[in-house]
């Protein structure tokens, strides 16, 4: 089969049409070659390999590799079970280090695929494949693990994020496999309220490459700080320090703009990045999307999501914002403020609007002015 799968890949990319590609396929089988091949198209940025087995749902709900290579080096678990493992990328990762893992399905088909990405990633032998209901009495005296892993489906967005509602619930899981052990991690969609979590532990925030990725939960022999920000695929690390003096104010816009990223602001390290960076900042924007510091000095970290020069200040109005950027000889701006994404292109248009100069501005809002800045770092 894995030679049609590459068949229909490469006829995919060339563009030839499905009713082409399916007559060059075993009829009984056409379907699901051609999800495997379209997943492993969509795929090329998650995974370092290409012929990985998925279908569209498992590549979407699948750990990323960067990240499941980061947590199993940081667990480096003796065994593990993952009670939801779906394609099986974050234990295949994790059975790196483990004598033996466990992974766990209801849905026989992910399974089967978990099993041939383990083969192919050389960690087969090490791995117990067990089809069934993980929080089944049968399914739970099968596993003998220090350590239990789950990943749970995220219904469609809710109003509030709640474990009940996640699929398995982390409580149910919890209640399912305590009795095995006390050593639990589980994946959490980022905007779940720390306060709705039972258990005591670490709660984890990872940024993959500039953006908020996931949030993961280690119960209390695991953890390591109460809350931390981990910066991906710099393996960049801030941890909570309940002792550091509080020494975050905020200011007026200074002569450099640094970005935060969400996954500090998310773990409330603000306080631990000042307190680690060389230089004085000031806080000047937090929203949604964006965390601005400011300094009058330029400041190196290792930190900071991007490093910004600002080159000038003005009302906020596309005609006023046009004006300065043409004056100023910028041939294109990239709008980072908070506007919604139908409206984002008409406005970026009129204040791009004639401009013919070689330079890139950044356009920021504070309040109902403008910052104009160029970027200086990005890391």
């Amino acid at each position: 089969m894995e030679e049609y799968i590459e068949l229909a890949a490469d006829m995919i990319r060339r563009g030839y049409d499905e009713r082409k590609i399916r007559s060059k396929l075993p009829r009984e089988s056409a379907d699901e070659i051609i999800e495997i091949a379209r997943a492993r198209i969509k795929a090329k940025d998650k995974f370092s390999r290409t012929d990985l087995w998925m279908d569209m749902e498992g590549l979407r709900y699948a750990t990323h590799e960067t990240v499941a290579e980061y947590r199993a080096g940081r667990v480096k678990p003796g065994s593990i079970a993952d009670v939801s493992c779906g394609i099986g990328i974050q234990l295949i990762f994790f059975a790196k280090y483990a004598e033996e893992a466990y992974a766990i399905d209801i849905d026989e088909r992910k399974l089967f695929y978990a099993e041939k990405n383990a083969e192919k990633y050389g960690v087969r032998e090490r791995i117990y494949f067990i089809h069934g209901d993980s929080l089944s009495r049968e399914i739970i005296e099968q596993v003998h693990a220090e350590v239990v892993f789950s990943d749970p489906a995220r219904p469609p967005q809710m109003p509030e994020r709640r474990l009940e509602d996640l699929l398995p619930s982390p409580l149910r899981v919890y209640e399912a496999y305590r009795h095995k052990t006390d050593a639990f991690i589980f994946d959490l969609p980022p905007q779940i309220r720390r306060e709705k979590i039972p258990w005591r532990g670490e709660f984890e925030y990872i940024d993959l490459f500039g953006v908020l990725n996931r949030l993961t939960f280690y119960l209390e022999p695991l953890a390591k700080a109460e809350r931390s920000a981990v910066l991906l695929p710099q393996g960049v690390r801030l941890e909570s320090n309940p002792d550091l003096e509080n020494i975050v104010e905020w200011g007026e816009p200074l002569q450099y703009l640094y970005e935060i990223p969400q996954a500090i602001d998310h773990a409330d390290l603000i306080n631990e990045l000042f307190h680690t960076v060389k230089g004085t900042l000031h806080m000047l924007l937090r929203e949604k999307r964006r965390v601005l510091a400011t300094s009058d000095e330029e400041i190196k970290s290792e930190y900071f999501k991007r490093a910004y020069i600002i080159t000038g200040i003005t009302k906020f109005h596309p005609v006023r914002i046009n004006d300065f950027l043409r004056k100023n000889g910028y041939g294109r701006a990239t709008l980072r403020i908070s506007i919604p994404d139908t409206a984002y292109w008409s406005f970026r248009r009129r204040i791009e609007s004639g401009l013919r100069g070689e330079k890139r501005a950044f356009v920021f809002q504070y309040k109902d002015r403008a910052i104009i800045a160029e970027s200086i770092q990005e890391t």
